[in-house]
């Protein structure tokens, strides 16, 4: 008689290195690292089906502290070796931590290539505007005028937006969360394991030495309400701590505008429904950021595709169905010559 045993139920501890963390005292990496401890618990995983894979960057330091399989690889390659992984051990749950230095600068091209050909990554942008690892100069995200190191006189680079660049790169899962958000970020973790494809979660992570407080004009808690916009699917764009503000379209502009509802003839029915499948909207989303409009956080845009190592292993099985390749003949086949 055969027994099958269920798998031990693990914990967060489980998933937690003991490896000493070594980032600042107050670093929002923390948060995030204690929230994809719990997350990965919860979700029932196994560690032994779990990788994680970085670049270079204080969020690269991430596999260090996970108890899984990982790669601490080189600056701006990790999704490029998250593919190769993937295609190898298609099973396996492969995560990509990187920042926005790392995944924007040197590698912008490696991550539009993960993006657009939807490899199954769980791909995790720790978002914090500034080159933390190497002492504070500007990243592809700085605000324009921002002071730096590398930009003395303040930025005048016109500044990347991460989810922008994510749904130009034709993805089908774009996310933003903020790093001590706990219980929103662990559902954007969920929602990006569930997805079958390439998901990409910008993280809103505070960097307290070199950048602290720069998004302070929507994190902290006296304006959190009327400067967050948590969207659900199906759920109409209202936000504020009276529940009264919402997101309209502007009908005329086709652009999207902050409206009170009770005000000058708004009603509830004005406001628009977010709907995670339409991808204009989704860019409207992304792109709108305070302090004219209120930070979207949650899963803008999810409308699953086949994944790209899907298509391979479909790919290979046909070319395996035409029998037994001859390498001699092949090499000596077509356009072929002799150097005496």
């Amino acid at each position: 008689m055969n027994v099958q045993t269920q798998p031990e139920k693990l914990s967060a501890k489980d998933f937690a290195s003991d490896q000493d963390v070594r980032w600042c005292p107050g670093c929002g990496d923390y948060a995030i690292l204690k929230t994809m401890h719990k997350s990965l618990a919860n979700m029932g995983v196994r560690p032994e089906k779990t990788v994680f894979v970085s670049g270079i960057g204080c969020s690269s330091r991430f596999p260090y502290y996970m108890a899984t399989y990982g790669f601490h690889t080189i600056h701006g390659r990790a999704p490029a070796i998250a593919t190769g992984l993937k295609l190898a051990q298609p099973d396996l749950d492969v995560w990509v931590v990187t920042g926005d230095g790392d995944a924007l600068s040197i590698g912008g091209n490696h991550l539009f290539h993960a993006l657009r050909r939807n490899v199954d990554l769980n791909i995790l942008l720790f978002n914090n505007e500034v080159y933390g690892l190497t002492k504070g100069q500007f990243s592809p995200t700085s605000r324009l005028g921002q002071k730096s190191p590398s930009t003395p006189m303040g930025s005048i680079d016109s500044p990347a937006d991460a989810c922008t660049f994510a749904l130009g790169s034709n993805a089908r899962f774009v996310a933003r969360g903020i790093d001590v958000q706990a219980k929103q970020l662990s559902e954007l973790f969920v929602r990006a394991r569930d997805h079958k494809g390439a998901s990409f979660v910008e993280i809103i992570q505070n960097c307290i030495v070199y950048n602290d407080a720069v998004f302070s004009d929507f994190t902290v808690k006296a304006v959190a309400a009327d400067m967050q916009l948590h969207v659900v699917h199906g759920q109409p764009l209202v936000y504020g701590k009276d529940k009264n503000k919402g997101i309209r379209l502007n009908t005329q502009s086709l652009n999207l505008e902050t409206v009170i509802i009770g005000e000058n003839g708004v009603t509830e029915k004005d406001i628009l429904v977010h709907d995670e499948k339409n991808r204009v909207l989704a860019g409207l989303l992304a792109a709108i950021r305070p302090p004219n409009f209120p930070e979207v956080l949650g899963v803008i845009y999810c409308d699953p595709a086949q994944s790209y190592e899907v298509a391979v292993a479909e790919q290979n099985k046909q070319a395996y169905a035409s029998g037994a390749g001859n390498l001699d003949k092949l090499m000596h086949s077509g356009n072929t010559w002799s150097v005496e």
